[in-house]
This record gives C-alpha cells, sequence and structure tokens, in this order.
C-alpha cells in the first residue's frame, strides 16, 4: 500500500543533515545595544538535526548586463558554487517580517538518490520571477564527501554521484514548457523527452540548459560509470 510506497521513497531520496541558526539584532539598533544582546541566550547558536528528500540550491542573483548589441547576457556559476550552502561554514541570512536569522548547513547523511532543486523561481508581491543562470556541472563523479560532517565521513564509503535525469524550465515563469533528460541505464546514451517526443542528445549539451530539478545516483562498491561521453 501507500506506508510501503513511502517507505521506499525515504529510504532512496532521503538524507539528513543539521542546520545551525543564529538570531541577529534589528539592524536598526545602536551598535552598543546590538553587542549586549549577542550575550544574550536568545541569541545564541542553535542546532537542530532535520531529514531532507531533495536539496535546494540558490542561485546568485542574475545580474541585468547587456552587451554592445544589447542582448541580455546570461550568468554562469559553478554547481559547487551552489553547493557550498552545504559546507557546514557558509552562512545564510533568512529574514521573517520581523526578525532576521543566520543559517548554515552540514550533511550529516547521503541517500543512494539526491535530488537538487535549483531555485530558479522568486515569487514578488505581484509576480513570479525567473533566474536565468546557467549552472555549469559535470554530469558524473561529484563527489560530496566534503559536504559531510567529520565523524560521518568514515561512514560513508560511497559519496560519488552520476547524473542520471535533469528537468529543464524554458520560457517565461508563467507559460514555459519542461524537458526531461534521462539516462538509459544499459546503453549509456542521454535521451531528451518532451510531451511525447523523445530524441537522442549528447551529454555535453545537457550541461547548457536552465537546469530546475536534477536526480544524481550514488555509486556503490566498485560500480563505474557507465555513461557514453
Amino acid at each position: 500500500g501507500l506506508s510501503y510506497l513511502g517507505a521506499i521513497v525515504t529510504d532512496v531520496f532521503q538524507g539528513s543533515m543539521r542546520i545551525f541558526t543564529k538570531k541577529l539584532p534589528h539592524p536598526d539598533l545602536p551598535a552598543e545595544e546590538k553587542e549586549q544582546l549577542l550575550h544574550n541566550d536568545e541569541y545564541q547558536e542553535t542546532m537542530v538535526e532535520s531529514t531532507f528528500m531533495y536539496l535546494t540550491l540558490d542561485l546568485p542573483t542574475a545580474p541585468l548586463y547587456k552587451d554592445e548589441k544589447e542582448q541580455l547576457i546570461i550568468p554562469q556559476v559553478p554547481l559547487f558554487n551552489i553547493l557550498a550552502k552545504f559546507n557546514g561554514i557558509t552562512e545564510k541570512e533568512y529574514k521573517t517580517y520581523k526578525e532576521n536569522f543566520l543559517k548554515r548547513f552540514q550533511l550529516t547523511k547521503l541517500p543512494p538518490y539526491l535530488i537538487f532543486c535549483i531555485k530558479r523561481f522568486t515569487k514578488n508581491n505581484f509576480f513570479v520571477e525567473k533566474n536565468p543562470t546557467i549552472v555549469n556541472f559535470p554530469i558524473t563523479n561529484v563527489d560530496l564527501r566534503e559536504y559531510l560532517s567529520e565523524e560521518v565521513q568514515a561512514v560513508h564509503k560511497n559519496t560519488t554521484y552520476d547524473l542520471i535525469a535533469n528537468i529543464v524550465h524554458d520560457g517565461k515563469p508563467s507559460e514555459g514548457s519542461y524537458r526531461i533528460h534521462v539516462l538509459h541505464h544499459g546503453t549509456g546514451k542521454w535521451y531528451e523527452l518532451q510531451d511525447l517526443q523523445v530524441t537522442d542528445i549528447l551529454p555535453q549539451m545537457i550541461t547548457l540548459s536552465e537546469a530546475y530539478i536534477q536526480i544524481w545516483k550514488r555509486r556503490d562498491n566498485d560500480e563505474t560509470n557507465q555513461q557514453g561521453a
């Protein structure tokens, strides 16, 4: 039944992390008052253990540069830059309507299949905006060992992942379309699916797309990469 299916999904996709949170004094307060508040218990860093089914990767704000022909320049960012959110050191500020917090994240368990959700869409008061930044990623051999806390690194024998699926969003946020890149495990070939259309695609073309959701498979034991390049 559903509970059995839920257990399978959990076994396959669920990892865990530590979330460290530190409350910040209100930015408008005088410096001395901020300094005093930082000694209060309320402003000390706290830590919780949490599970996750996917990791949200934040894109840097897209600059609106234009070249000589007035074409917008699409920025690019390496995958490892946006993965730094989970290295246990990088701090990110979160704002609620009345309070500000600094958070940092550190992974404590890597699942057999790891889902990345690249945060392309942000909601403003009136409309949804899409960030067009291209993420530069290798499609094989991504080692995530450094994002695990030291004491669990020893327990994780395998921390290397290969991409097996890539969901792309094309066009405007309100009316765009989706394409899916899928690795055929038996042949090591990549295919692109759009509606009912299936076509071959070269692996290097995948990395040029506006990736939105990705599924990565962990290499276990002495498994080597089967993908054709």
